[in-house]
């Protein structure tokens, strides 16, 4: 066993374009010479990351975070070195050794809580699917699935499986000798006024919950057994790694899918997504049985801009319909359709019916935010009298006035006047004053800004600000490194830019040309990882002059030993004055004007 060699990591690395790895989390535009999205490592309104595929880095212009192909997927998916390496490896299909797998599987295992915890999902997940699929146990549970038309390849892609009433799941991790601490947190079990734990599934049908990059993280179990003292489905508590209101069902299946229909469709159920998912229509997700959140739409938004809302067809889920719309509406540029599926059925029953071709033609007709509230409307009012009908058209008036279409608008008002036969002009006349652009048909008008949100560069020192400079010059002009470091007393003043200068000493011994995405894999700390992206997006002309060399090295190599022995003296001064000492104050305010005279000369 052994390490993934650096020639192996970096062949990886180069045969990966970052564009293509990103893009799965991220969508993606180009502006100018780089390519921009909402960041995936925070929520942002205007797009401020960006990916540069000449250099093969990421960067966040408002968080900061940036890197290469695999420290992206470090920071995202809470991966280890050798763990990103291995997933751009799959990705990519390039032949990694088995010996290597193993060797950092083994030396990544049990690294952090997070890990371990998904270890314990992992594993709890596999005991189940092998309970339903494989033991007479799980008889009972693999009928009612294959009742409900879910075939064995997608138990096995769902991975699911079935808690039976005997609690396994506790002794099989006592026997691997489990920490007990580390079960409590995570789960998977009750506690017992004795402070026992017990198996917190019993005789439910298990529906894993997985996080972005595919690792299990939660569990949703169906009761097998009707019984009325029990909730019907039982989800995971909140964990360290799973948080209900940022987690989407299905999402890592999902995003792939998505990005190529250029839409998702928004289902209420779990057994919605797999069905439909059986069918053919692969771009499904749904929320965890609450409300869309606001960190669910982020996720959803930084893929695609049109969703599909299909919801349930009884009026619960209309009403979660309503919902859906609302708070769509409260983040811009989505194109939202809704999906009515007729008879009060739910989607899974009714492509399992009427099959796929029929569910796509529901999707073809999907209606419109204002057709669909306009048809809401109706179900409020007494159409059959003219009091009901006076009452209705003044609140399909306050529906259409929100459009901001003219286009659009006249259209609903031809619509609305041909259904009541009242002339246009009447009805526009009528229409409230002020409009409110609340619905994403409004907002589509006006993309995205996909120019990057630049923040404020923290406050640097002129000394610091040097040292990025000079170093940056020095990383991508031989004539320059070969002029600094033949001085033969250079260094840099702050550590950590000393130590990237040594790091780059040691890759210019193997490497002729700097490439940043191949210096930033010999990184290992991720400070000075953050700190070479910072180093790199420093804005310099295009042009080197001598002077602007000299310029650096006068203010490292000359000011900034006098700066120093300033701020000393001032330290001093401050504690003469304290102690009331005026004889030294006065020589230490000889010595700090004789300083500040030297350091204008040498500006």
């Amino acid at each position: 066993m052994a390490m993934i060699p650096d020639t192996v990591v970096e062949e990886i690395r180069s045969q990966t374009n970052i564009t293509d790895v990103v893009s799965q989390y991220v969508s993606l535009h180009q502006s100018g010479k780089n390519l921009f999205g909402l960041c995936p490592f925070h929520e942002e309104r205007t797009p401020s990351f960006s990916v540069s595929e000449s250099k093969q880095i990421f960067h966040c212009f408002s968080c900061g975070r940036g890197g290469n192909v695999f420290t992206f997927l470090m920071e995202l998916e809470h991966l280890s070195f050798p763990e990103a390496v291995q997933k751009v490896a799959t990705i990519e299909n390039f032949p990694l050794a088995s010996e290597y797998i193993q060797a950092d599987n083994t030396a990544t295992k049990e690294t952090s809580s997070h890990r371990q915890l998904v270890n314990l999902y992992e594993e709890a997940a596999k005991l189940y699917h092998h309970i339903l699929v494989n033991t007479k146990l799980g008889r009972t549970a693999l009928d009612y699935l294959h009742q409900r038309d879910v075939s064995d390849e997608m138990i096995n892609e769902f991975n699911l499986g079935y808690a039976p009433d005997q609690r396994l799941l506790k002794p099989m991790f006592e026997e691997r000798k489990i920490d007990y601490q580390l079960l409590r947190k995570s789960g998977l079990f009750s506690e017992t006024q004795s402070g026992d734990i017990l198996d917190r599934f019993v005789d439910r049908v298990m529906y894993p919950i997985r996080e972005a990059s595919g690792a299990t993280i939660a569990f949703s179990g169906r009761l097998l057994t009707p019984n009325d003292e029990m909730p019907k489905y039982l989800n995971s508590p909140e964990t360290e790694i799973f948080n209900k209101g940022k987690t989407i069902f299905n999402l890592d299946k999902a995003k792939v899918n998505i990005r190529q229909e250029h839409s998702v469709i928004l289902f209420e159920g779990f057994m919605d997504v797999i069905t439909a998912y059986n069918a053919g229509i692969v771009n499904g997700v749904a929320s965890m049985g609450t409300s869309l959140t606001d960190e669910q739409v982020y996720d959803l938004k930084r893929i695609t801009n049109q969703i599909f809302i299909s919801y349930d067809g009884d009026q619960p889920g209309q009403k979660a319909t309503k919902r859906a719309i609302d708070i769509l509406n409260q983040a811009h540029h989505f194109d939202v359709k809704i999906v009515v599926v007729p008879d009060g059925m739910d989607p899974d029953e009714f492509i399992r019916n009427r099959g796929e071709e029929s569910f796509r033609e529901l999707l073809k007709g999907a209606q419109t935010e204002v057709e669909f509230q306009l048809l809401q409307l109706q179900d409020q009012f007494n159409l059959s009298s003219e009091a009901g009908q006076s009452d209705y058209i003044h609140s399909a008036l306050k529906v259409i006035a929100t459009i901001n279409s003219s286009i659009d608008q006249d259209l609903y008002l031809n619509q609305l006047a041909a259904k009541f036969n009242i002339d246009k002009m009447v009805l526009k006349n009528q229409l409230p004053a002020t409009k409110t652009p609340v619905t994403s048909q409004n907002n589509i008008s006006a993309p995205i800004n996909y120019r990057p949100t630049m923040t404020v560069e923290p406050a640097l020192s002129l000394i610091e600000k040097t040292e990025r400079r000079i170093l940056k010059r020095m990383l991508y002009d031989r004539d320059v490194w070969l002029k600094v470091t033949n001085m033969s007393n250079f260094a840099f003043i702050h550590e950590n830019y000393q130590m990237l200068f040594l790091l780059a000493e040691g890759y210019f011994e193997t490497h002729d040309e700097f490439k940043i995405a191949t210096f930033e894999t010999m990184i290992k700390q991720a400070p000075l990882q953050q700190l070479l992206i910072a180093v790199d997006m420093v804005d310099l002309p295009e042009n080197i002059t001598e002077s602007e060399i000299d310029d650096y090295l006068n203010i490292m190599m000359y000011q900034t030993p006098i700066q120093n022995e300033l701020d000393q003296k001032k330290a001093e001064m401050k504690e003469a004055a304290r102690l009331g000492d005026s004889t030294r104050q006065r020589r230490l305010a000889i010595e700090i004007i004789s300083l500040e005279k030297k350091k204008r000369t040498r500006q």
